[in-house]
């Protein structure tokens, strides 16, 4: 077991040195990392894809990217929106299909076969925090959306994703970034095979950055990869050390009044010292064989987690003291998965046979909610011990019936066991005690195709049940902590039921294109409440849409992709005065072009836009819509030296990173009691986190 003593306290610069220096890599001289391909875009999955909506992104169109943050990797999903409400050291928000996705309640990633999404978490359920990511050792990420897979479990209704690095890079490297606002990064990597054909990939980052706001964000990252791996993916092991920390003040989300009257500036907050402190550590182990006659693999893992967050969404709606609270969560995960796959052979039509089973345990020494000023605690509100445990087992049956049939037969069950302790709170020694759920989801894929219309191409028709938990603490309660009043319990797993129909045609050679229908229900649907800055439950809903995603290469190292996706978003009965299911954005989309020849210039080009969604039931209120470009160019002087230069937001475009509708105070209003501020009431009004100005960043790679 991990535990989070001084021992981990890394010196991530002196780690860097020893990544890039001590450990020569295997091949030297080369100007980039490792040069991979575009799968599910770049590649013809026609005859491979069970769906529509599926496909591996893998390293090079990731390198040429502007990113803002780690995070927004998974934009490289078609349809998919990365944003930030808070600091940049707090998990993201994400959006997908319809869903706001909060920080991953119904988007489930793995990193190196590892839960990223956090059960009964301090914050809100499925907490996904992904700031740990070195983007440089990306090597794939593989998605999937919707409910169609068996591997799939928790967390998997819109979609999931799974990423995985590389294990032995081209050549040692330091990178070092500069840029506008106190952007400072260094990042130092490398590794080494040794004579028996292990490989130890090391690498170190420490970065930070305070961005525009008027409180500076003083975000602070510490983080480091060692892994030793043998073989590849499909036929090797690997164990990983990964090592992150990172602290940071936060600019909540803010009421636009306040901005429009003059009381603050549009980078300022209502109150000072929000934010947090949080680390990961962890260590996993991958194994997998493949031959003729089958394949196995097998992971396993142990987390160390732990987050202090202080926020104060709400403003002054208690006084003028602030509303500020601070959410926390130390726990230990663990677990693993294994599977076991036959390739059964011409007389068995070609079928491919898989059982499979995973296993997760999570042991929350303390998640609590406590008032504080200042981060200083005033209150407890409620502190709990949570012990989480799962256990899910699955079939998948791949059948090849004729030459232009096959089909995907998949059946998963899942039960969940949780017990939940009060341990401090005045309102809450009435809440804890056992629960238990289980839940079996039937799976069906039909493809048909090849066909030769407009090139080559395939039709896919899925159907499928899934799922996301909930937590344990809302599972088993019985009074509300906050004031004593009595509270109904919500069940620990909500279902989901989906469709969808999709074809997926290669019209020219280098250019992939995929249309998706779909469709989908849900038992009960995660609504924002701004005063409280936390997700709740709310009724079923119902969500249909269309993708259509494109990725062309015509050649020369360039690629061209575009997304375009709308959706719809339905209460099926009305709530809150409507139907309209708050913060599902109904229309994005995207357009990119990426340049790399293998000459001295390569970049890329990126524009994203987000529709006007409703931000409360009645779908009377709606955020602005807004496109915006980020640049990133590059240029190498040899094989041992280039420099890059990002330019993210490239048109200054001045609109909100996101909005909400709820209720809040202002430091003024609640002097003067507008409202009931100051004693318990607040005024509803638009909640904004304003997009971050043009930045620029200045990168340098020296390779070894």
């Amino acid at each position: 077991m991990i535990k989070p003593t001084n021992q981990y306290r890394l010196k991530p610069l002196g780690l860097a040195l020893l990544a890039a220096f001590a450990l020569p890599a295997g091949a030297a001289g080369l100007p980039t990392l490792q040069e991979v391909t575009v799968s599910g875009g770049g590649k013809n999955l026609v005859g491979v894809a069970d769906t529509a909506g599926e496909g591996t992104v893998t390293g090079k169109q990731l390198a040429n990217r502007p990113l803002l943050r780690p995070a927004e990797v998974l934009e490289a999903v078609p349809g998919l929106i990365v944003t930030q409400h808070s600091g940049d050291g707090k998990a993201n928000q994400y959006f997908l299909r319809g869903f706001n996705l909060d920080h991953g309640s119904d988007f489930a990633t793995t990193v190196l076969g590892m839960p990223v999404n956090m059960r009964t978490h301090a914050h809100g359920q499925g907490y996904m925090d992904l700031n740990f990511l070195i983007l440089e050792l990306v090597s794939a990420v593989r998605y999937r959306k919707g409910v169609y897979a068996a591997e799939d479990g928790d967390f998997v209704t819109a979609g999931s994703s799974r990423i995985d690095y590389q294990r032995r890079l081209p050549a040692s490297f330091v990178d070092v970034g500069l840029g506008q606002r106190n952007f400072r990064r260094l990042l130092a990597a490398g590794s080494h095979t040794f004579a028996n054909g292990y490989t130890l990939l090391s690498a170190a980052e420490v970065s930070g950055y305070d961005g525009p706001w008027t409180q500076a964000q003083n975000l602070e990252k510490h983080n480091a990869v060692f892994r030793l791996s043998e073989g590849s993916a499909s036929n090797g092991l690997a164990l990983t050390a990964m090592f992150y920390r990172a602290d940071w003040t936060a600019t909540e989300h803010v009421p636009q009044r306040a901005i429009a009257s003059g009381e603050i500036g549009r980078y300022a907050p209502l109150g000072a010292n929000d934010g947090g402190k949080t680390h990961r550590y962890s260590l996993s182990g991958e194994w997998a064989r493949s031959g003729e006659r089958g394949a196995q693999k097998a992971n396993a893992y142990v987390i160390d987690y732990g987050l202090n967050l202080f926020s104060g969404p709400s403003g002054y709606i208690s006084g003028v003291n602030g509303d500020q609270h601070e959410q926390a969560d130390r726990r230990i995960v663990w677990g693993g998965a294994g599977e076991q796959r036959w390739f059964l052979g011409p007389n068995w039509r070609d079928s491919e046979l898989a059982l499979g089973a995973d296993f997760r345990q999570d042991r929350i020494a303390k998640v609590g909610l406590h008032r504080t000023e200042n981060r200083r605690r005033t209150e407890t509100v409620r502190e709990d011990r949570v012990l989480e445990s799962s256990l899910g087992l699955y079939a998948e049956l791949r059948t090849q019936w004729q030459d232009w049939l096959r089909t995907t037969v998949g059946l998963r069950h899942d039960q969940f066991r949780a017990q939940a302790k009060a341990l401090a709170g005045a309102n809450n020694g009435s809440n804890g005690g056992e629960v238990s759920a289980n839940q079996t989801s039937p799976k069906l894929g039909v493809v048909f195709g090849p066909f030769n219309l407009l090139g080559p191409s395939e039709f896919y028709a899925n159907w499928g049940h899934g799922f996301h938990s909930n937590d344990v603490r809302g599972a088993t309660a019985r009074v509300n902590p906050q004031d004593g009043s009595a509270a109904e319990p919500v069940p620990l797993i909500v279902k989901a039921k989906g469709s969808e129909l999709g074809v997926r045609v290669n019209p020219l050679p280098g250019w992939n294109s995929s249309l998706t229908l779909w469709q989908k229900e849900l038992a009960s649907e995660l609504v924002f409440v701004g005063d409280e800055g936390v997700t709740e439950p709310r009724g079923a809903s119902r969500r249909h849409g269309v993708e259509w995603s494109n990725y062309y290469a015509p050649g020369n190292g360039v690629i061209l992709d575009a997304d375009l996706a709308w959706s719809q978003a339905r209460f099926k009965e009305p709530v809150g005065g409507g139907r309209h299911v708050p913060n599902a954005i109904p229309l994005t989309a995207s357009l990119g072009l990426t340049w790399d020849d293998g000459g001295p210039w390569f970049g890329g080009l990126r524009l994203r836009y987000l529709g006007a969604y409703a931000l409360e039931e009645s779908g009377a209120q709606k955020s602005q819509a807004f496109w915006m470009t980020s640049l990133k160019a590059g240029y190498r002087v040899s094989s041992k030296l280039q420099f890059t230069l990002d330019v993210l937001n490239l048109f200054d475009r001045k609109a909100n990173d996101i909005e909400y509708w709820g209720g809040a105070c202002t430091r003024s209003e609640a002097l003067v009691g507008t409202g009931g501020c100051g004693a318990g009431g607040s005024l509803d009004g638009r909640l904004v986190h304003p997009l971050e100005p043009r930045s620029l960043r200045l990168g340098m790679r020296v390779l070894f």
